[in-house]
């Protein structure tokens, strides 16, 4: 597996990704998450996915040159409370399930953690759903991440998680 920079060519992988993880997701009930549409239908998530690319915030898992995940980092979206210390956010973190259970998305959040470090951050924090039965928030803490501010959009439930990050 290699982690290289993802750009504005890559945007249709990322979507594909995307697409592919609704769809496995209402294919086993989890329609909260990220609803029942395909997330290449949805301008606006397009327009996201476009911007990380063309910005450089845009990273991308290979496997014999298929993309297999896609991380996107920056700065905290603005439905969540600020970072009280240096940090990077992590924007998007989605592994294909052609390539499940291979530590896709393990490794992306490594290559997370190294650039947070280059950058000076003293975290990186990370929001996700947490409704149903908090599988992914599950996920999260089983990475290094400690759960703290839970939110709200709408009615989607979030979770914001933090992982202190030691120097080095």
């Amino acid at each position: 597996m290699r982690i290289t920079p993802g750009g504005p060519d890559d945007v249709d992988a990322v979507l594909a990704l995307l697409d592919d993880a609704t769809a496995w997701l209402v294919s086993i009930g989890r329609t909260g998450q990220w609803g029942t549409q395909p997330r290449s239908t949805n301008p606006r998530g397009v327009a996201q996915i476009t911007e990380w690319a063309e910005t450089g915030r845009l990273h991308l898992a290979r496997i014999d040159g298929e993309v297999a995940g896609a991380l996107a980092v920056g700065e905290a979206m603005p439905y969540v409370p600020p970072a009280t210390e240096p940090e990077l956010y992590v924007n998007l973190l989605v592994a294909g399930r052609a390539h499940a259970g291979r530590g896709v998305g393990a490794r992306l959040l490594d290559h997370a953690r190294a650039i947070a470090r280059q950058r000076g951050a003293r975290q990186l924090r990370v929001d996700c759903y947490a409704g149903d039965d908090r599988a992914l928030v599950r996920y999260y803490e089983r990475q290094g991440f400690t759960a703290t501010d839970v939110f709200a959009v709408g009615e989607w439930p979030g979770q914001i998680l933090v992982e202190r990050l030691r120097s080095g």
